[in-house]
């Protein structure tokens, strides 16, 4: 087929929306600011990464730096084991001596 007679291909044309930055111009990035450092940080406390947070480095050393101190000053925890101590009654170990049958 001709170049000139092909038919137009229509692009789909869908509304690019830009994503707002997650830190504003006016917050600070500080340990206190637990509202801005909890956005931050994974269910299991893990700190997330700069693709998954879209910060700049610079924000994300800053935001990695805070974390780090309100851990130390116990403001934040390490780790976050909820579910480690959520074990059913089956799962504990029973004491006792279990009685042969011959």
């Amino acid at each position: 087929m001709d170049k000139s007679k092909r038919p137009f291909l229509i692009k789909s044309k869908r509304a690019f929306r830009r994503r707002l930055p997650p830190i504003q111009s006016g917050d600070r990035i500080d340990y206190r600011n637990m509202s801005l450092i909890s956005r931050f940080i994974s269910e299991q406390g893990k700190i997330l990464s700069r693709r998954v947070n879209r910060l700049t480095l610079k924000q994300q050393r800053l935001i990695t730096i805070a974390i780090k101190q309100a851990r130390i000053l116990s403001s934040l925890p390490f780790l976050n084991n909820e579910k480690q101590f959520e074990r059913t009654e089956s799962t504990a170990r029973t004491t006792g001596f279990r009685s042969r049958n011959k």
